[in-house]
């Protein structure tokens, strides 16, 4: 008798099969839809990046829309900034270099009086200062600042000490030595002052911080400073005409919509000049050969450097070369589509 007493914890025939019969009740986990095939996009998109998002994460989300495999940014904004972040897809990535190299625009509220140890609204306040400051002494502040100076970068900053970047640092609160750096304002004015609020304008070289620029403003103020909105306005021959939000390319819907939202990838080489090559010459040069275009009876730009290079029976661009003395050029980067 005993030997048919079920051991402890086990389930009858009957509650098995009661079991069972509330497994196959249970509706199956919905099927993943697919993602579709990524397929090239070539070209640039002009992306007027929001605040509270890193560069990286809006570079994300804009090519999960394009549904594009390969993709780039221009620069970083920092999360709290907004403004112009060209975002670079398959071919243009060639030629984004470019552009961390070209001179940059902002726009910048500077709040005098109040000091963050991290030169903007992210940080806390290490020091506050009554401000009693007229329209002229701001004026010869921003003097001290036009031209070449130089700039300490942040410890709050990007930049790479032993492979960590320095913000690492700093969230441990460790300060390590930087040297000053050579930069360029070629641009500074001020568009409004109404106390403790100072609006500027700066076009200045790459490497340059505007949350430094701000804090120095304030120190030859004698009040301190930090930066309070910061907006990019210009990436060299780039400007915000044109640019769309995030939103806005989400709003578009279909893929072909959105894929009209951006550049050609020639948009990013507008400022150099243009050189155009018949059929052989072109193809010659796509196959990187050097080619002599004074004995070609082609016409040349009157200055030597970069050119952006285009084959005339159809306006492709097929890259960039360096236009050399006696009117040889050389391919530099090739377009892979041509």
């Amino acid at each position: 008798m005993a030997d048919n007493i079920p051991a402890h914890g086990s389930s009858s025939p009957q509650a098995t099969q009661e079991q069972d019969g509330e497994r196959k009740k249970r509706p199956a986990p919905a099927a993943r839809v697919p993602r579709p095939p990524r397929m090239p996009v070539h070209g640039v998109l002009l992306l007027d990046k929001p605040a509270d998002l890193s560069s990286n994460d809006a570079l994300i989300r804009a090519k999960r829309m394009l549904n594009a495999p390969k993709a780039g940014h221009t620069g970083t904004l920092d999360p709290f900034a907004t403004g112009l972040l060209p975002l670079c897809f398959g071919e243009a990535t060639k030629f984004s270099q470019d552009l961390l190299e070209a001179d940059k625009t902002y726009e910048a509220v500077v709040h005098l009086g109040i000091k963050t140890d991290t030169g903007d609204t992210e940080g806390q306040v290490i020091g506050e200062h009554a401000v009693e400051i007229g329209a002229a002494q701001i004026e010869a502040a921003l003097a001290q600042y036009r031209g070449d100076i130089l700039q300490v970068p942040p410890m709050h900053s990007a930049l790479k000490r032993d492979g960590k970047p320095l913000y690492e640092y700093a969230r441990a609160g460790i300060t390590l030595e930087r040297e000053a750096r050579a930069v360029t304002i070629h641009h500074l004015e001020m568009l409004a002052y109404q106390a403790p609020m100072l609006t500027i304008r700066v076009t200045c070289s790459k490497g340059t911080y505007i949350r430094v620029l701000g804090e120095d403003i304030g120190q030859a103020l004698g009040c301190g400073a930090h930066l309070n909105a910061l907006r990019r306005t210009g990436v060299g021959p780039l400007t915000l005409a044109g640019a769309v939000t995030l939103e806005q390319l989400e709003a578009a819907g279909e893929l072909a919509q959105r894929k009209d939202m951006l550049l050609p990838v020639d948009g990013l080489l507008q400022s150099f000049a243009a050189v155009q090559l018949p059929d052989e010459l072109a193809r010659r040069f796509l196959h990187g050969q050097r080619l002599a275009l004074g004995k070609e009876g082609v016409a040349v730009p009157e200055q030597a450097g970069r050119v952006r290079v285009y084959r005339v029976s159809d306006g492709c661009l097929l890259g960039t070369g360096l236009l050399q003395e006696y009117a040889i050029l050389a391919p530099e980067r090739l377009v892979s589509t041509a």
